[in-house]
């Protein structure tokens, strides 16, 4: 029986021990859909212990953070993201973002324009920078983005048009 109990021990401590970044990153991705962001980024984190160079776990990390308003946490994680992989546009759109909600516009212009010379058909990016724009009084390139928002498909962009740009 104390055989048993030892050899039980081990098997459960080398099961921890043998997860993979992969398998962490799975089980937070999958905590995170159901909106519990605490325990998906305790996961992330851990999926970046075993693998410090993993693009995605630092990325949704910053997401996850960003819904519990950690905005200087999730302006590390997007940073980090786009040192490891600066072509990756949703880190440049997430660090904007959190730029936006700290009031930092100029910023936010910044990332939403890197964003965009990567992906020229972003609406969200359009939009947002419309949105910083309008903060630091360039009504002009405000509405310009707004309208470019509203050609991709962007129903939020047709509201701010309509508020911003009369």
């Amino acid at each position: 029986m104390k055989n048993l109990l030892v050899l039980s021990f081990i098997m459960i401590s080398f099961s921890s021990w043998s997860q993979t970044a992969a398998i962490y990153f799975n089980k937070a991705f999958n905590k995170a859909a159901a909106g519990n962001y605490k325990s998906a980024i305790a996961d992330y984190t851990k999926a970046i212990s075993k693998d410090s160079r993993f693009v995605e776990a630092y990325q949704n990390r910053g997401v996850a953070k960003f819904k519990l308003n950690d905005l200087k946490g999730a302006h590390a994680d997007f940073s980090k993201t786009i040192e490891l992989s600066d072509t990756n546009t949703d880190a440049y759109t997430g660090r904007a973002n959190v730029n936006y909600k700290l009031q930092n516009y100029e910023e936010a212009i910044e990332d939403c324009t890197s964003s965009l010379e990567l992906n020229p058909n972003d609406y969200v990016a359009y939009n947002l920078r419309g949105l910083a724009y309008n903060k630091i009084g360039d009504k002009k390139k405000s509405c310009k983005d707004f309208t470019k928002a509203i050609e991709l498909g962007s129903q939020s962009a047709t509201k701010n048009r309509a508020t911003f740009c009369k």
